[in-house]
């Protein structure tokens, strides 16, 4: 045989397509996709909550509205609701000016200081990003107080150098912003990333299960009726997804500091999403064949930025958006956020 006869055998034919095909696929979905970090922050919704009962919360709550590079700033809610709302992830960052706030400016007693909230059970890039915010708005309100302070004490006339002490001390102590997480996750991206590649190892395994298990289902429909044929599909694909839960948990439990008592909660989810996944995917390949391998792979490869775990679904394209409102592994990753 030459080799011209070799590369038009069926194999040949169909690794050259795939290898072209998956290469031309994943670069056309990742690179529009991944262009949306960090250009598209500006579209992730935060709150101002104004509890002061001075003339200074408004003076900084406008000045913030004014300055923060935000399309969505929620202004009229609690705090409550809005801590809530965080928790959910349908906010990304709350500042609240407390009620205090006007009067310990004035007193000088205490230090007056906004309260930044930034919930951790979210994408990396965008607990990081509010972090960040938080710490340069605590910055420039810190220099802002400190200058106006500095003003004041400079305005006397022969300081004693035994008041100095007390007067440095006071421009010090002008402002002090307190930054706080939600749902405190460990540092490490290992653990960051579990909830995605939780998610993405039982998808994968269940796509590939469909496509073997559909397979078998065409080849025995002269054994069995498609009912029973059915019933066998989806036994089948829940002994694997308990199987393969119970390993990718155990390996999970092995290399990440998890909680026992979350265990049964987590293995539940991951069984359920792997049938879920099961039937997404197996639904292209009992219409179309084999050929659904073909179109379920884009599919895979939107949904690994469509599943909320880089980017939240408000920074997301409109293709990516769209894919996260009807996408299993979206639900699954925010799941195991809200669990893990």
């Amino acid at each position: 045989m030459k080799f011209s006869a070799f590369l038009k055998t069926k194999g040949a034919v169909g690794a050259i397509f795939m290898g072209i095909f998956y290469g031309l696929v994943m670069l056309a979905i990742f690179l529009p996709g991944y262009k949306a970090m960090p250009g598209n922050i500006d579209k992730l919704p935060i709150a101002i909550v104004n509890d002061d009962k001075g003339d200074y919360g408004n003076q900084i709550s406008k000045q913030l509205n004014k300055s923060l590079p935000f399309e969505h700033i929620k202004k009229d809610i609690s705090n409550a609701k809005a801590n809530n709302q965080l928790e959910h992830n349908k906010l990304n960052l709350v500042i609240h000016i407390p009620q205090d706030f006007s009067s310990d400016l004035k007193s000088e007693k205490a230090t007056p200081g906004l309260d930044f909230k930034v919930n951790d059970a979210s994408p990396t890039m965008i607990s990081q990003s509010m972090d960040s915010i938080g710490s340069e708005i605590n910055s420039q309100l810190s220099k802002q107080f400190s200058n106006q302070t500095t003003e004041g004490v400079l305005q006397q006339a022969k300081i004693p150098d035994e008041q100095m002490d007390g007067l440095i001390k006071q421009i010090n102590a002008s402002y002090s912003g307190d930054i706080t997480h939600m749902n405190k996750m460990p540092s490490s991206m290992n653990f960051k990333m579990l909830p995605m590649f939780l998610t993405l190892a039982g998808y994968v395994g269940a796509m590939i299960g469909a496509m073997q298990l559909v397979s078998a289902f065409k080849e025995n429909r002269n054994k069995a009726s498609k009912t029973k044929l059915f019933i066998y599909v989806q036994l089948t694909a829940l002994i694997i997804g308990l199987a393969s839960s119970v390993i990718s948990l155990g390996i999970a439990y092995l290399v990440n500091d998890l909680e026992a008592d979350k265990f049964l909660s987590i293995f539940g989810q991951l069984v359920l999403n792997y049938w879920v996944s099961f039937n997404f995917t197996a639904i292209v390949v009992f219409l179309i064949g084999q050929a659904g391998m073909i179109l379920n792979i884009p599919i895979l490869l939107i949904q690994t930025i469509a599943n909320g775990a880089t980017m939240s679904r408000d920074m997301m394209p409109t293709v990516y958006n769209w894919m996260s409102h009807i996408s299993p592994m979206y639900y699954s990753v925010q799941g195991h956020f809200a669990n893990i």
